[in-house]
């Protein structure tokens, strides 16, 4: 039997177990719901996390960004202060 057909049969017994029990169905979509959260708690523990060097270098340009306009700001009160 060709595996195109096997995947097939498989496909056409969940579809008719969700058809016809709406337990089926709710644990289904259950499922679901459930590999789109983990989906989605993966992406941004990937995307956040401080020990991945990419996130490393964001993090330290916003610092630094942040650091360069603090000294711009004090260097011009500073100035304002003395005159």
């Amino acid at each position: 039997m060709n595996s195109v057909y096997m995947y097939f049969l498989i496909f056409f017994c969940i579809a008719y177990l969700i058809i016809t029990d709406q337990s089926v169905a709710r644990a289904f979509y259950m499922l679901t719901q459930l590999v789109r959260v983990q989906y989605e708690k993966t992406k941004w523990w990937i995307l956040h996390n401080p020990a991945n060097p990419i996130v490393k270098y964001f993090i330290w340009r916003r610092s630094i960004k942040l650091a360069e306009e603090l000294q711009k700001e004090l260097i011009k009160k500073d100035y304002e202060r003395t005159k």
